[in-house]
C-alpha cells in the first residue's frame, strides 16, 4: 500500500463519523443489456447528492483552525462546502453567478445555515471565481478549489476505497465522469493500473481530451453548460499531472442530446434520478460494446441534483436525438380544406405536438411551424414520401441549431 492509499483510507475512515458510505449496487437491467456485470457507485445518494462532499470534508478537516473557507461554484461543490461549514462550525463565503438557478441557491443555504454567506456575482462562473479569489486575498481565508487541490483529490479517492471494500476486489473496468479531474485523478491515484479506465466527458466540455491533445491544460473556446456538473473549460493543473498518461483511447465524449435519453431511461426504468453529469458514465456504456462484455464494470453516478423544471427540455432533446420528434416548416395553401388535406397525410402513429399558422390575406400560401411526434423514426420517411407525392413544400429544421433555437 502506497502513501496516497494510506491517506485515502484515513480520509474515508474519518468521513464515517460525518456521513455514511454510498451504495454500490449491481444493476440487472444494464448487466443484461451489455452482457456484463454492471455496478453503479451511487454518489447521487450522498447527503448532498454528489461526491463533492468528500473532497470538501477532507480539505476542511485539515484547516478547521483557519475559520474561513471561500469557494466559487454554481452547484455541487457549493453544497458540499456549505454542508461541511455547518459540520465544522466554520464560516463559509460562497460565490455563485447571478444566473444560478434558485433551487441550487436555496439548497446551498439550507445545508450551510447561519455558517454560510452566499454572494451572487456576475453572469458567468469566471466572474464569481475572480471575485472569490480577490475576497480570499483580502480576508485571508482558504480558497477551496472544486478539484485542483491535493486534499480534495485525496478526499475524492474515498470513492475508490469504498468500491474496493464493497466489491471485495478491484473491478475490471471503471467508468468515471470528468469535469475538472478531481474524481478521476483520485480514483486513478488509488487504484493505479489495476483496472481498465474510461474517462467520460460531455462533448461540449471535453477539457481532458483537449489537454491530452495539447500535452498540457488548455482553455476551451466555448463550453456547453448543459451537463453543468462536468462542463469545465480547463482541467486542473494538479489533476492533469495525474491524468496525463491515460491516453486518448481511454476517453469518451458524449453528445449532450444522447445523454438525455439515458437520463430519461434511468428515471423511467430504474427510478434513479441523475443530473446530466451523473448520467455520463451510464451513457458511455453504449460506446463500449465488446470492450466490457463479460467484465465486471463499475460506473460512478456522480450526482443527482436534477431540477425537474428541466425535464421538458431533457425529454425534447431525447426525442429529437432518437428521431421520434421533428420540427419542420410547411408551405400551406390559404384555401378552405388545405389543413384537412395535410392532416390526411399523417400516419396512425403520428401526433401533432406543435402547430403555429398565421393566415395572411395578401398571400396565396402561408407558413406553418409544425412539430410531430411518432413512435418509430421510420414513420417520418413514410410521411415525407406521402408529402412529396402530393407536392407539399416543407423544410425539416430539427437539426438546424440556429433556426431551431430561435423558433422552437
Amino acid at each position: 500500500m502506497n502513501d496516497f492509499q494510506d491517506k485515502a483510507r484515513a480520509a474515508t475512515k474519518a468521513m464515517r463519523e460525518v456521513f455514511p458510505e454510498t451504495p454500490l449496487q449491481r444493476n440487472a437491467h444494464l448487466s443484461e443489456r451489455y452482457g456484463a456485470d454492471i455496478w453503479l457507485k451511487r454518489e447521487d445518494l450522498s447527503p448532498v447528492r454528489s461526491y463533492k462532499l468528500r473532497g470538501a470534508f477532507n480539505a476542511m478537516r485539515k484547516r478547521v483552525d483557519l475559520g474561513l473557507v471561500v469557494c466559487a461554484s454554481a452547484g455541487n461543490h457549493a453544497q458540499g462546502v456549505a454542508y461541511m461549514c455547518k459540520h465544522f462550525g466554520m464560516r463559509g463565503v460562497i460565490f455563485m453567478p447571478v444566473t444560478t438557478p434558485q433551487q441550487k441557491i436555496q439548497k446551498t443555504s439550507m445545508f450551510g445555515g447561519d455558517n454560510v454567506e452566499i454572494r451572487l456575482i456576475g453572469d458567468y462562473f469566471d466572474d464569481c471565481l475572480r471575485a472569490a479569489k480577490e475576497f480570499c486575498e483580502t480576508e485571508g481565508g482558504y480558497f477551496l478549489s472544486p478539484f485542483d487541490d491535493l486534499d480534495v483529490i485525496e478526499g475524492q479517492a474515498s470513492v475508490a476505497v469504498e468500491i474496493e471494500e464493497q466489491l471485495g476486489a478491484v473491478p475490471d473496468t471503471l467508468v468515471i465522469p470528468v469535469g475538472g479531474g478531481g474524481l478521476g485523478s483520485g480514483l486513478l491515484s488509488y487504484f493505479g493500473s489495476q483496472p481498465q479506465y474510461t474517462f467520460v466527458e460531455p462533448m461540449g466540455g471535453a477539457c481532458l481530451r483537449a489537454a491530452l491533445e495539447a500535452g498540457h491544460p488548455v482553455a476551451l473556446d466555448k463550453v456547453n453548460t448543459f451537463a453543468d456538473g462536468a462542463a469545465v473549460a480547463r482541467i486542473g493543473e494538479i489533476t492533469f499531472d495525474r491524468l496525463k498518461g491515460v491516453g486518448l483511447a481511454s476517453t469518451l465524449q458524449i453528445n449532450e442530446d444522447r445523454l438525455c435519453t439515458t437520463i430519461l431511461e434511468m428515471l423511467n426504468v430504474e427510478g434513479i434520478v441523475l443530473e446530466p453529469a451523473g448520467a455520463l458514465s451510464v451513457d458511455a456504456l453504449k460506446d463500449m460494446g465488446q470492450m466490457i462484455r463479460g467484465r465486471q464494470v463499475v460506473c460512478v453516478t456522480s450526482g443527482g441534483n436534477f431540477d425537474f423544471e428541466r425535464l421538458p427540455e431533457v425529454k425534447e432533446r431525447a426525442q429529437t436525438y432518437s428521431g421520434v420528434k421533428k420540427y419542420f416548416i410547411l408551405r400551406l395553401p390559404q384555401r378552405p380544406g388545405a389543413l384537412r388535406g395535410f392532416l390526411d397525410m399523417l400516419g396512425p402513429e403520428d401526433d401533432i405536438a406543435r402547430f403555429e399558422y398565421l393566415k395572411k390575406s395578401a398571400r396565396n400560401f402561408g407558413s406553418v411551424l409544425i412539430g410531430i411526434e411518432t413512435r418509430n423514426p421510420e414513420n417520418f420517411s413514410k410521411l415525407f414520401e406521402r408529402l412529396d407525392a402530393e407536392g407539399y413544400v416543407y423544410n425539416d429544421i430539427t437539426d438546424d441549431e440556429v433556426l431551431a433555437n430561435f423558433v422552437i
